[in-house]
């Protein structure tokens, strides 16, 4: 069971289970070539989703492989679908104009989709020079995101697809990642158990 904060924007309350540091084991599903049989790496993952007081939750994420090695971490921010108005920031540092279009429980509601949950979309940057969208649905405690639209510099490794699983199971946060390389069905990636940490514990656990 998780508690809304009495101070999180109005806009961040459907992804409330999600906010705070988590710190748990995985696997990574990795195959020799493609028709090799498929081998499960482990690892250590510590997330933490976060707010600054505005609409969207910011994403890190780091990884180490079981035998030390450090894998290339994750930033992102996760938002509510929905139309931009004039008291939205940007291009770049605008500031926005006027009161925020969201700003009671009654204006949130008009934002559900026709499943009772929300619409939302998804922004990650790899340190390894590839950056994804997604667009996915939140409906209590679980989300799905299916990517839209991605872009890479020259020479980064990239995939064609991605689907993206999240779920508050038994005060655990636990994912599943999916993918399409160039030369495959869309299939198992890797997945994870964690659960919430104090934020004295160490990003990751030393050697």
């Amino acid at each position: 069971m998780f508690v809304i904060p009495d101070d999180l924007p109005i806009e961040v309350t459907p992804f409330s289970f999600l906010l705070g540091k988590w710190q748990g084991a995985g696997k990574i599903v990795t195959r020799e070539h493609d028709d090799a049989p498929a081998v499960e790496v482990g690892f250590v993952q510590t997330a933490e989703f976060t707010h600054n007081g505005q609409d969207a939750v910011t994403y890190v994420s780091q990884v180490k492989l079981e035998d030390g090695r450090v894998l290339p971490g994750e930033v992102g921010f996760w938002r509510l679908t929905r139309a931009t108005h004039d008291s939205d920031a940007g291009p770049g540092l605008l500031p926005g104009k006027g009161p925020r279009a969201i700003q009671t429980r009654e204006d949130l509601e008009t934002l559900r989709n026709e499943d009772g949950g929300f619409d939302i979309q998804v922004s990650i940057l790899h340190s390894g020079g590839v950056a994804e969208l997604y667009n996915g649905k939140i409906k209590g405690a679980r989300i799905d995101l299916a990517s839209y639209a991605g872009t890479a510099f020259d020479g980064a490794k990239t995939y064609r697809h991605s689907m993206r699983v999240y779920g508050f199971v038994n005060h655990n946060l636990m994912w599943a990642w999916d993918i399409a390389t160039r030369s495959s069905q869309t299939e198992s990636h890797a997945s994870a158990e964690l659960r919430k940490i104090d934020a004295a514990v160490d990003e990751i656990p030393a050697d």
